[in-house]
């Protein structure tokens, strides 16, 4: 008899409790496993740091792994079973979930609400793919703390569990690993601190693995009556220990020198870099093929909206495109990524404090303007709608900081309204010391003929690159008219700003334009010149001295100009368009000569059927959306709540519903064996598999009688039909039809699988509701087949 049989015959327990008492694992391990974990998490956690850089997310993590390691510590002292603690895991999360995770919706920043541990449950399904499309850092941002808050709770209760309870404990290192790639994938396309974060993370887990590899050549020695570690063998460890720093510190070394020798070259291929864009700007029409129709009567003294606190000669940039495919100017285009052309979420407010410039606060109340684009100045700090629409504009609000752009799916109307803050770069006057910036930019699909041609006769070719800018742009100054081509008494200037149509701008004499031509040529002129450029699409009102007066922006303050990086990375703003002046009625004596082309080729990657720009539309005026009745709106709101509550629900308790349905799936393929003998053996492995589940004490080695005898012994009759032997008459039928010569029929696996059902349903009588759930849940039986305790104490299959 093993020493937990006799313990458990002098106590009265099974041999089952006893072990599980015997086991429990001691405070120093407890201690040991919960310090490594916690620094394995830590640096684990490092990876995550450029996504919040907020003190909430040191917060969440720290609260998380305190919660977790209560739970798994619990878990092991008092032998808690699998489900167990997956409910406690879940109730912890919902008790902390909102304080730590969504602390706006916390009462009294302790205690979480209704409404909290709604959003809470939504953001464990949600968050995710909002995490990787907004603007870093986040913060506090929303409910955006919550996968933080999962990925340290859940990575805590089965790392802390499995080092605790595990035969195995050094595979407790998973469980921070994956928490670690978690934090890679779902960080920033720039690693922070890559090397050393890798590096410390790997310390901890290879410190932890030798400690814990200590334990247990101690534990063994202790089992094997050897006694206390002698001298040799404590020199043997502390060599091992030494060693293994030594190998760290190599590491840590040779990894910080390769880094800095041979930095990376390629983006960080990480999710945020691959995920689908909520809104992408190539899905809709670039704003600068709607220039004209800003200045169409419909809209040229119309009031788009009114704005207060817009600096002296400020401009408000609708769009900011770098993109040129010989059709169209875009932000980014269809076959390259670019910068600008990536929108994501803004969380509460973005850092801009490396920008020089001052700070401009506006005020925006949105009149006859309809359309995605946000109109802004400068780099965006903060915006904050206002009015009827306020959260569902924040809600659909995009932000691109590369290119100081901005948008709204759903769109702006009439009575929308939003303060900004931003800072505003300063105006550089002499453009001839700029040198250019390093600026990634979409290759020019198709350089317009005539344009080189005309550079040429502009610039100097020694000067330096800004000085042959400023050149260029005199030259446009010198030779361009501006024309729109509206009014009776304008000469006609054909719209658009594809190839053939900059080809026209330099081929015809004089040279007719206004400033959706300009800019698109001077931006493609700084692109030869080594500049990169961008054209911005936005509003230039006539200001004063700014200030607290409101003005009012109208369709023919509509404008576009140019944005050339310098070598200090800053974005300068240029203004190509000529100055307004007489436009000579003939041509002059003696032209200039420059070739005219046959024909324009089509971009050679963009295959589209229509080459040219089409005509401007006349922009329509999108109806006010009428907004639902209170009754309808609370209603939606609350099944649109429910629906979210379910869908967490169902989320956190999937593992739950895995273990049901492959218990089912298990049951179904025994109970539809190829043969007879084979249903008949999968209903008796059907009802040990019960037994196991229902933690009935099984004889290890057992045959099926001595099985049977067991589970009679315990359980309970299902009415006055049965007798306490109804195990017993199974295991006998079973092993007649395993070892008889005659071979069983389908009637007899029928009546097997029946006597099976029988017994299924008698382990349930007398027994609670609880430890029937706890039956349905268990996992105990999926170990009798991977060589678990189960399969050891008791196979009798």
């Amino acid at each position: 008899m093993s020493v937990p049989e006799r313990a458990a015959a002098g106590t009265g327990e099974s041999p089952r409790r006893t072990a599980r008492a015997w086991v429990r694992p001691r405070r120093r391990l407890v201690a040991g496993h919960t310090l490594a974990l916690l620094l394995a998490t830590i640096a684990a956690s490092v990876t995550l740091w450029p996504v919040y850089q907020s003190r909430h997310f040191v917060v969440a993590v720290l609260g998380a792994f305190v919660v977790g390691a209560l739970i798994a510590v619990g878990g092991a002292f008092f032998r808690w079973q699998a489900w167990i603690v997956m409910l406690a895991t879940l109730a912890g999360f919902l008790l902390v979930g909102v304080p730590l995770a969504v602390p706006g919706r916390a009462v009294a920043g302790i205690w979480p609400s209704a409404v909290g541990l709604v959003e809470l449950l939504a953001a464990s399904a949600l968050s995710w793919k909002q995490l990787v499309t907004i603007v870093l850092p986040v913060g506090s941002y929303q409910t955006l703390l919550v996968p933080v808050l999962i990925l340290v709770l859940v990575s805590t209760v089965a790392g802390l569990s499995t080092a605790l309870r595990s035969r195995v404990p050094e595979r407790a290192v998973l469980a921070p690993a994956l928490f670690f790639l978690a934090g890679i994938v779902l960080g920033p396309t720039a690693p922070f601190s890559p090397v050393l974060s890798s590096l410390g993370f790997f310390a901890v887990v290879l410190g932890w693995l030798l400690w814990m590899r200590r334990n247990r050549r101690a534990s063994n020695r202790g089992f094997s009556g050897q006694g206390r570690q002698t001298r040799h063998e404590h020199r043997s460890g502390a060599r091992t220990m030494m060693s293994a720093a030594a190998l760290i510190m190599v590491a840590v070394s040779v990894g910080t020198v390769a880094a800095i020798a041979a930095p990376a070259t390629t983006e960080r291929d990480v999710l945020r870099a691959r995920v689908q864009q909520p809104f992408n700007p190539q899905d809709y029409a670039s704003p600068l093929s709607e220039f004209r129709s800003y200045l169409q009567p419909a809209l040229a003294d119309e009031t788009l909206f009114e704005v207060t606190g817009l600096p002296r000669d400020g401009r408000l940039r609708l769009a900011t495109l770098d993109g040129y495919d010989g059709i169209v100017y875009s932000a980014g285009n269809a076959v390259t990524r670019s910068a600008a052309g990536s929108f994501t979420r803004l969380p509460y407010r973005l850092d801009q404090s490396q920008v020089a410039g001052e700070p401009t606060v506006l005020s925006v109340t949105v009149d006859g303007y309809t359309g995605r684009w946000v109109p802004g100045i400068g780099q965006l700090e903060q915006i904050e709608f206002g009015g009827a629409t306020a959260l569902t504009r924040s809600d659909a609000f995009f932000y691109n900081d590369i290119g100081a752009s901005a948008a709204v799916l759903t769109g702006l109307i009439r009575g929308d309204s939003y303060r900004s803050e931003s800072v505003t770069p300063p105006r550089v006057s002499d453009l001839s010391a700029l040198r250019p910036g390093s600026a990634v930019q979409p290759p020019v699909g198709v350089v317009p003929d005539g344009l080189v041609l005309a550079l040429d006769g502009y610039i100097s070719a020694d000067a330096a690159p800004g000085a042959q800018l400023q050149q260029a742009l005199d030259g446009l100054a010198s030779d361009g008219y501006v024309s729109h081509g509206l009014g009776a008494d304008e000469p006609l200037s054909r719209s658009g700003h594809g190839a053939d149509r900059i080809t026209q701008l330099f081929t015809d004499v004089p040279m007719l334009g206004d400033e959706e031509q300009y800019a698109v040529a001077a931006a493609l002129m700084a692109r030869q010149i080594g500049f990169p450029a961008r054209v911005v699409v936005g509003f230039a009102p006539q200001t004063d001295a700014g200030g607290s007066d409101a003005v009012r922006v109208t369709g023919s303050d509509a404008s576009a100009w140019l944005e050339v990086q310098s070598s200090t990375d800053n974005w300068v703003t240029i203004d190509p368009t000529p100055t307004v002046r007489d436009i000579p009625a003939n041509q002059p004596d003696e032209p200039t000569v420059v070739s005219r082309p046959q024909s324009v080729l089509p971009p050679p990657v963009v295959d589209t059927p229509q080459q040219r720009d089409p005509a401007p539309a006349e922009r329509a005026v999108e109806e006010p959306v009428v907004p639902l009745s209170p009754l309808l709106a609370f209603l939606l709101a609350a099944a649109v709540a429910t629906g979210w509550t379910v869908l967490g629900l169902l989320v956190v308790l999937s593992p739950v519903l895995f273990v049901v349905a492959a218990k089912a799936r298990r049951r179904r393929l025994r109970r539809t064996g190829p043969t007879p003998l084979a249903r008949i053996s999968g209903a008796w492995r059907e009802f040990a598999d019960a037994a196991t589940d229902r933690a009935v004490p099984l004889p290890a080695n057992a045959t099926r009688l001595e099985l049977a005898a067991a589970v009679d012994a315990i359980a309970a009759p299902l009415d006055g039909a049965h007798t306490r032997e109804d195990a017993h008459v199974l295991a006998r039928a079973v092993d007649r039809a395993v070892f008889s010569p005659v071979t069983p029929s389908a009637a007899d696996a029928d009546a097997v699988w029946d006597r099976v059902d029988d017994l299924r349903r008698g382990f349930g009588a007398g027994r609670t509701r609880r430890e029937r759930l706890r039956a349905v849940i268990s996992l105990r039986s999926f170990s009798r087949y991977a060589g678990g305790k189960a399969q050891r104490e008791g196979a009798g299959s």
